[in-house]
């Protein structure tokens, strides 16, 4: 649940949305509040609306989270800087650079705050009086009155005015600098809600008619025709949500007619057509998005969007042509553009798709037969490798079959691949678990790899299902006789230091051995008679201290 609300960020942030963006992101903390990259995504989105203080709280949490990830201080210097705190972000990125001295990211990062640290102070020694009305461009609401007000919503479409706003915002006595500029006087008008009048020098305009933005015909008609197009986006947007896909693609459709320098138009059509099932036409469109896209130098997020929505759509598509390999193909082209988590899960389930077929494309039990015979053929005649060959393929014509299990076996336990033969010996079982064989395979190994009493155990659950089998019954023998050799002191020294060192290295003696009270009761057999007749009567007990007989750990006399 987390890695969706997580990949629902993602591809929010990536879109531009924000405000979304911040929302998925607190769904996916709310559902794994210690994961780190969360509120570093999320510390992100917020810079990203110019909410820095709220940016600086995630990224002290990311820091806290994970101290030495190297992205978390990238996330606290950009917070720093967005409000202003030079030195805090300078001392937030060289953090960083200490981790991951080659980051990129974090040398910009750093050249920005010591470039801004610098002018800063430049500023500061040259400063003039402060004036007394500075206050009123201070606080984050400022940007928001501005363009609430229609007198000064349309200055901020003039990059000088914007850059003045900013200077006056990080440093007040900026705006003696200024005055003269009727606009910033009609911004401070807004901002202490006061008309203000001004005297001296030419005439001001009235405050209620702004200066007019100086811009070209063609560049006012090219602004119009971008917003009747997002206008009609906006209405395809609201239709796609109600379920009428008819109406949704007639107002995508006339958006790309109007403005054919955003490709998002023709992807969301793309969209419909992929809820409407019209997979050829969603792959047309998302081609088109692409070609588009790469003559307009869009960002490569925005052509990976419409390679993966083009997969989506091939895998829909799959699913009755049973051809997953174009899907496969465009999820990774999408993947080379931007690695979305999301893309990737996309391809991930394409490529189990396509191997679950190959498999069932090629289960056929008569030809696993056919092999499992030929490999039967090959081990009477010792050909122990040609045999486990046709055994394999048998396999994967059949991967249910314990039989063709249990004769590789054979063949690996010949071979001496005791491992492999063990693997399949417990294979067999599982398959069929009253499958006499099973158990001789395994125990066999077993007692080759000179785990006595495991063998031993193998052996008598065998016979629970087939009580006369002699080769269980012959099995039990064998190793009885070699854990009785073991409790006798039979044993050579090479033999007693070989197996003890064998047994050290099993989990089950190793947790013998450390348990407190087994090591107790080790103690009493040696100090303390009386309390070692007490042990004898416990079953559990006795068991593992005959494990650790059998392991040649223990010698009783």
């Amino acid at each position: 649940m987390a890695d969706e609300a997580k990949a629902k960020g993602n591809a929010a942030f990536s879109s531009g949305d924000f405000n979304p963006a911040v929302k998925h992101f607190s769904d996916a903390i709310n559902l794994s509040p210690t994961n780190h990259v969360l509120y570093s995504n999320r510390s992100a989105a917020y810079a990203s609306l110019h909410q820095y203080d709220a940016a600086l709280s995630d990224a002290k949490k990311t820091v806290d989270l994970k101290p030495d990830w190297s992205k978390g201080y990238s996330r606290l210097g950009a917070a720093h800087l967005g409000l202003y705190q030079y030195q805090e972000a300078v001392s937030a990125y060289k953090k960083g650079l200490e981790i991951d001295p080659n980051n990129e990211a974090l040398k910009s990062g750093l050249a920005d705050a010591q470039s801004a640290a610098t002018a800063s102070t430049s500023r500061a020694r040259s400063a003039q009086p402060p004036n007394p009305f500075g206050d009123a461009f201070q606080g984050p609401d400022m940007w928001a009155k501005l363009t609430a007000d229609p007198t000064t919503r349309v200055f901020l479409q003039q990059p000088d005015f914007v850059k003045a706003m900013q200077e006056i915002q990080r440093n007040p006595s900026k705006l003696n600098e200024h005055l003269k500029d009727q606009r910033v006087m009609q911004a401070l008008g807004v901002l202490l809600n006061v008309k203000l009048a001004h005297g001296g020098g030419e005439e001001p305009k009235p405050v209620t008619e702004p200066e007019p933005m100086q811009i070209s015909e063609e560049e006012k008609e090219k602004n119009e025709k971008k917003a009747k197009a997002l206008k009609e986006k906006e209405t395809g947007n609201a239709a796609y949500k109600k379920k009428d896909f008819e109406t949704a693609i007639q107002h995508y459709t006339s958006a790309m007619e109007i403005d054919d320098e955003d490709i998002s138009y023709i992807t969301n059509r793309a969209a419909v057509y992929l809820e409407m099932a019209k997979y050829e036409d969603c792959i047309k469109d998302c081609d088109k998005a692409v070609e588009r896209g790469r003559e307009l130098r869009a960002d490569y997020k925005v052509i990976a969007r419409a390679l993966t929505r083009k997969g989506t759509a091939l895998m829909k598509m799959a699913k009755c042509s049973k051809d997953y390999e174009p899907a496969i193909e465009t999820f990774q082209k999408a993947l080379t553009e931007h690695r979305n988590p999301d893309t990737l899960k996309k391809l991930n389930d394409a490529e189990k798709a396509k191997k679950e077929l190959e498999q069932q494309e090629y289960f056929d039990p008569k030809i696993a037969d056919e092999e499992r015979e030929k490999g039967n053929e090959c081990f009477k005649q010792q050909k122990y490798p040609e045999a486990v060959k046709h055994y394999t393929e048998s396999l994967h014509r059949n991967p249910k079959d314990p039989k063709a299990y249990s004769n590789r076996a054979a063949c690996y336990t010949k071979l001496g691949a005791l491992p492999e033969g063990l693997k399949d010996a417990e294979k067999c079982i599982e398959l069929h678990p009253t499958f006499s064989k099973g158990y001789t395979r395994k125990g066999a190994v077993q007692f080759f790899m000179k785990e006595y009493d495991k063998a031993l155990e193998t052996y008598q659950e065998g016979l629970k299902h087939d009580p006369n089998n002699q080769e269980l019954l012959d099995g039990v023998r064998r190793c009885v006789e070699q854990i009785n050799k073991a409790s006798r002191g039979d044993l050579s020294p090479e033999e007693l230091k070989e197996r003890q060192a064998r047994a050290m290295q099993d989990p089950e003696i190793q947790n013998i051995l450390s348990d407190p009270v087994m090591r107790q009761v080790l103690t009493d057999f040696q100090e303390n008679p009386k309390a070692a007749q007490e042990h004898t009567k416990n079953p559990m007990v006795m068991n593992k201290i005959q494990k650790l007989i059998s392991a040649g750990i223990v010698q009783m006399k």
